[in-house]
């Protein structure tokens, strides 16, 4: 079965990586990680665009649609961080207010798509607001029941490369930092059992029509 699938937040791909029979279009906001993706994925319609926006205009145009708005407004890491600056332990990370643009596009999702999704995130520091399935150390808020699964964390980073999941970003030339975009990579492995549950319970639904 071919699919066509919109990729929300797409950084260089890490999700993508192992999909099959697809016609994918990526949205990515800065450009210098839109052309990584580019050069990993030619085949690909990548458009350098406010995802959350390119969602609600687009989103009746695909079959399956994965979701990974930015996750450091909820993750426990940086909230750590913010207390420790607050109780003068540390120069970094300020407090901030989450991005509740994650919760928009849920109930968005639940109620006006009618093919299969995905939204993705870390395990935040706070209570969820609206209750996720928990994949490995991910979150997943979706229309079809994802099974709990481990993967195990793939980092291999050797002397002067930068590599992670099959990315290579030594040679590239950008301004931000090169170890938090491997970083955000999702595990591809992981991308491609939401994937492939997405597209079977697909298929199932056509097959019943």
């Amino acid at each position: 079965m071919y699919m066509k699938v919109l990729n929300l937040y797409s950084g260089i791909g890490g999700n993508r990586k192992l999909w099959e029979n697809v016609d994918v279009t990526a949205v990515e906001l800065n450009p210098e990680i839109a052309e990584v993706y580019k050069d990993y994925f030619p085949n690909d319609t990548v458009i350098i665009s406010n995802a959350h926006d390119y969602l609600i205009e687009h989103y009746k145009e695909f079959d399956f649609i994965w979701s990974s708005p930015p996750c450091q407004s909820h993750s426990k890491m940086r909230k750590n961080i913010a207390c420790s600056v607050e109780e003068g332990k540390a120069r970094s990370s300020k407090p901030i207010y989450p991005d509740l643009t994650l919760y928009q596009e849920i109930i968005f999702l639940q109620h006006y798509y009618k093919g299969k999704y995905a939204v993705e995130n870390v395990q935040a520091f706070y209570d969820p607001l609206i209750q996720p399935q928990t994949v490995s150390r991910h979150w997943f808020w979706s229309n079809f029941i994802i099974p709990k699964k481990s993967f195990k964390p793939i980092l291999d980073i050797k002397a002067s490369k930068l590599i992670h999941c099959g990315f290579d970003l030594t040679n590239y030339k950008m301004k931000h930092r090169k170890d938090q975009i491997l970083n955000n990579c999702v595990n591809p492995e992981l991308g491609q059992y939401v994937f492939d549950l997405a597209k079977e319970q697909t298929m199932t639904v056509q097959m019943s029509l």
